[in-house]
């Protein structure tokens, strides 16, 4: 199977998001799978699927700094990214993909393990989707399903600015800003840490290939955008930087606020689970799920899954175990995946929103 590699170089920031949800527009059940590599010219910060930006980011900072903002259709955190990172994207037909999350990641973080290994990193697979090396992290990836086609993004990660990660993120004070600061600098490496002489990117990705044509049985081919993947990239643009896609998860809490009446309350909560961060909006009438809003750096597979999921459970008592319950059959009914996250995990966040005077 021939695998397309599309290596765009140096982008503006916008089209460094465009050019993987853009040509994932464009695949059918019999394209040829592509790999699309790139790296922003320009610093941002991108959010994950189901993130709440005015949670998660200082949006004022970022203002200041001419630090744009984009959401992405894959699930995770907000990251701060510029040059220094490498972007991979697998694009598969779904139907030439592994349909489970367990089986995808694995298999297209491989080659990514065998590159740093060439280069004398001892990178490790931690589940779900991270890479370690010697217990820090080198880097993260996501899945999603985009019309027919499945992605994985992920990234070589030659630097990382953790000082200015720090400032992008909202935090309750600076002085927890200063031990966000100090926790990153423990918690990741990067290339320029590892080694002492980073690899040139050309050969980098030669390694790379390399490994994927090895580990994903295919024949890797340099190509370019055809003129229909192009038009696709720039209509992909115009969408990723819409303010409606961008604050998406800030006008769903704002619809439920106006929804509430005598009886029924607004409450909300977090969750840490290990497959992420897990916010909860409720609405709670009667001991009952009157309205629910899911959002978290999570990865959810479809990625409208959690929507589904959260209209789903209207009218379900907030009780413990019956609650799990309904998830569970939901989750299995609609057939959605959440790597690391259980629908006791999701019971627990739906709980934890419960006010104790219910």
């Amino acid at each position: 199977m021939r695998l397309r590699v599309i290596d765009f170089g140096l982008v503006p920031a916008l089209r460094s998001q465009a050019v993987f949800h853009g040509i994932a527009r464009t695949i059918t059940r019999d394209s040829d799978p592509v790999l699309v590599m790139s790296s922003p010219s320009e610093p941002y910060v991108c959010v994950g699927m189901h993130q709440q930006i005015d949670r998660e980011v200082d949006e004022e900072y970022c203002r200041q700094n001419n630090l744009p903002i984009y959401r992405r259709h894959v699930g995770g955190g907000a990251v701060y990214l510029d040059r220094d990172q490498y972007f991979t994207q697998f694009i598969f037909p779904s139907s030439k993909a592994p349909k489970r999350a367990e089986k995808l990641y694995p298999l297209f973080i491989e080659p990514v393990i065998r590159t740093y290994h060439d280069l004398g990193i001892n990178a490790q697979f931690r589940p779900a989707n991270d890479i370690h090396v010697n217990g820090r992290k080198i880097g993260g990836t996501g899945a999603a399903s985009i019309d027919d086609a499945t992605v994985m993004a992920g990234s070589f990660m030659f630097d990382f600015d953790t000082a200015t990660m720090a400032r992008c993120l909202k935090v309750p004070s600076e002085k927890f800003r200063d031990k966000l600061r100090t926790t990153l600098d423990d918690y990741m490496t990067t290339m320029v840490r590892e080694l002492e002489k980073t690899p040139d990117r050309h050969e980098l990705r030669k390694k790379f290939l390399a490994h994927c044509a090895d580990v994903l049985n295919v024949t890797p081919q340099m190509s370019e955008a055809s003129a229909d993947e192009m038009a696709a990239i720039e209509k992909a643009e115009i969408e990723l930087a819409d303010p409606e896609w961008t604050y998406l998860q800030g006008r769903k809490f704002v619809e439920m606020g106006v929804k509430i009446s005598a009886g029924t309350h607004l409450t909300e909560s977090a969750h840490k689970a290990p497959g992420g961060l897990i916010r909860v909006h409720l609405l709670n009438n009667g001991g009952r799920i009157d309205d629910l809003m899911i959002a978290g750096d999570f990865t959810c597979l479809p990625p409208d899954g959690i929507d589904r999921l959260a209209a789903g459970l209207k009218g379900v008592e907030l009780r413990e175990g019956e609650l799990a319950n309904a998830i569970e059959k939901a989750m299995n009914g609609l057939e959605i995946e959440m790597p690391g996250i259980s629908a006791s995990d999701l019971e627990t966040a739906i709980l934890g929103a419960v006010q104790p005077s219910e």
